[in-house]
């Protein structure tokens, strides 16, 4: 079941995270994927040692050439680093693509603490691309910021979610890995106007994290542009992040890369 996603966001060079996560995963659930690369990075398992911004208005052109002649049943952005790329983006979307499902994953800071989206560039998320989103996809410390305050239980979780639904999005899933990162389970809430559904499941210990919010954003996408309601792509995307991060391949000194590509080349699981 082909479907296709158009993914604007930045480029990992280690693989692991980004773009480069977004292709695996739209590609290993069977959709087509398509790219718009709003910034470059100098990236491996340790860190983000550099990045390099994409001119504005060759974002555009990436989205316009593609949008107008292959087209998109879905669509996804990350990193967009900078308020004039989240205004554009919002512009090409509301011209080209308007009322075509779109999940926005809020990146913000990378694995090892780098800040991927200016401190200025918040307001323009909140004001430009969270009312066109059908999916929000916020990690708690994402959350945090984009609600201005803390985000301490479940409870405290699902209201948050709700808040930020006040912002536009049609739903919101609330990532709770950060949440209790001690426990023995890991709580995620999708959050919309019908109510609250509850995904929970045993922490997997690992070190092999990276791109899982990236990885997750697209598979979630994938599964929209495949026709399937929102509840239904995060529960088949949650299930192969999980399986990807069972098992990893266990590449780097740091937070390693999942195995995006376990539906098609598995991996031996390892023990992390």
């Amino acid at each position: 079941m082909t479907g296709r996603v158009l993914i604007i966001a930045g480029s990992d060079s280690g693989g692991g995270a980004g773009i480069q996560a977004d292709i695996k995963a739209v590609t290993a659930l069977g959709g087509y994927g398509m790219t718009a690369i709003a910034a470059l990075t100098a990236q491996n398992t340790l860190g983000v040692h550099g990045i390099h911004p994409v001119p504005v208005a060759f974002v555009r052109q990436q989205m316009a050439v593609v949008l107008d002649d292959i087209g998109a049943d879905a669509l996804k952005t990350g990193m967009l680093a900078t308020a004039e790329v989240i205004d554009a983006v919002a512009e090409e979307i509301t011209n080209r693509a308007a009322g075509i499902p779109l999940v926005v994953d809020p990146v913000m800071v990378a694995k090892g603490g780098h800040r991927l989206l200016e401190e200025s560039a918040t307001r323009a998320l909140i004001g430009r691309l969270l009312p066109l989103a059908t999916l929000l996809t916020p990690n708690l410390p994402e959350a945090e910021v984009l609600v201005g305050h803390a985000i301490p239980d479940a409870e405290a979780m699902e209201a948050a979610g709700q808040e930020l639904l006040a912002l536009g999005p049609q739903a919101v899933l609330m990532k709770g890995g950060h949440l209790d990162e001690d426990g023995t389970e890991v709580l995620d809430i999708l959050v919309t106007a019908e109510g609250a559904i509850r995904f929970t499941d045993p922490r997997i210990r690992s070190t092999s994290t990276h791109g899982t919010g990236c990885t997750l954003a697209s598979a979630i996408a994938c599964g929209l542009a495949q026709g399937r309601p929102v509840a239904d792509a995060v529960a088949r995307a949650r299930a192969y992040v999980r399986r990807a991060i069972e098992t990893a391949p266990g590449l780097g000194s740091g937070h390693g890369p999942l195995n995006h590509g376990h539906t098609v080349f598995p991996f031996e699981a390892r023990s992390q």
